[in-house]
């Protein structure tokens, strides 16, 4: 079962396939998350290269936006963990303090950067205290654009029968459509533009937003997965939980605009407390019920 002891991985649920299409298949999709995380900085051109090697179905990046209007690869728009742009004395006026999703945040935000800024930059280990040895590889890699994401996946595509996909996160939209940059027609252009059409392309659009999925809906027919965690909510509906949306009668509703659901993994089986696995709970079988497909996130090491 090497699937499992990859590196950080997400692991989809076992109701699709590499294409989305609606055939059932006997084995669960794996979906690299950040790429190969466990042996490079995540969300670097060798971390998707690698994960694309070791056989993951399909790379996973986390999508936020430049000023000039690019999408870029982080974990966050705030970088200062996961490149070196607090050691750059050039950039050190750009520090400031926002409030994202309702909580105040300090540090260096793409959307104060230009493109070109950006490039100058080089990306580091976000979690040292947990991959120590990735730490080696700090300074050595641009922060990839999605484009040259898109632009790897089709050289490592050819030739292949089964494509390897991408599962792009939009990361915060609300608040970036509140600043004039959407995610949504940089996205969509750029998925045209390398061949990604309709319900049966290898590629899933997710979000722990509500609102953006459904306008996403209405633009295209490629799936869309709908994350949600064990707490909280979503940053765009402030009276609503994720609690709610993950019974039988909150995934039917979200069947209405999305093809699948993206749990935090103690939500299909949780933990109890001596760390023991409970048994499972009804939720897997209520999504499927509501026709949706199930991808539990994070499997590491």
């Amino acid at each position: 079962m090497r699937w499992f002891l990859l590196p950080i991985l997400l692991l989809a649920g076992c109701t699709v396939t590499p294409r989305m299409g609606d055939t059932v298949s006997s084995r669960p999709l794996i979906i690299a998350h950040r790429g190969l995380s466990g042996e490079y900085p995540e969300h670097t051109l060798p971390a998707y290269r690698a994960a694309i090697e070791a056989g993951a179905d399909f790379i996973e990046p986390d999508l936020v936006l430049t000023r000039d209007g690019v999408l870029v690869a982080r974990h966050e728009n705030e970088i200062s963990g996961t490149t070196d742009v607090a050691d750059r004395p050039e950039f050190a006026l750009r520090r400031a303090t926002k409030i994202i999703d309702g909580e105040t945040v300090s540090g260096w935000f793409t959307e104060d950067f230009t493109l070109a800024e950006i490039r100058t930059l080089r990306a580091k280990e976000r979690l040292p205290q947990v991959r120590p040895a990735n730490r080696a590889y700090d300074g050595k890699e641009q922060v990839p654009t999605f484009a040259e994401i898109l632009d790897l996946l089709a050289e490592a595509n050819a030739g292949r029968a089964k494509p390897v996909g991408v599962y792009p996160e939009t990361k915060h939209p609300t608040y970036f459509t509140t600043i004039g940059l959407p995610h949504a027609a940089p996205l969509l252009a750029l998925l045209e533009r390398y061949g990604y059409r309709g319900k049966e392309a290898a590629v899933f659009i997710q979000s722990f937003e509500v609102g953006n999925l459904i306008a996403l809906r209405s633009k295209t027919q490629m799936p869309l997965i709908q994350l949600v965690s064990a707490e909280g909510g979503p940053a765009d509906r402030p009276g609503q939980s994720y609690a709610s949306m993950v019974t039988a009668q909150g995934l039917a509703e979200i069947a209405r605009y999305a093809n699948g659901v993206g749990p935090e993994k103690s939500l299909v089986i949780a933990r109890q407390a001596d760390g023991t696995l409970a048994a499972p709970s009804p939720f897997v079988r209520n999504a499927h019920a509501a026709g949706l497909q199930v991808h539990p996130w994070t499997f590491r090491r």
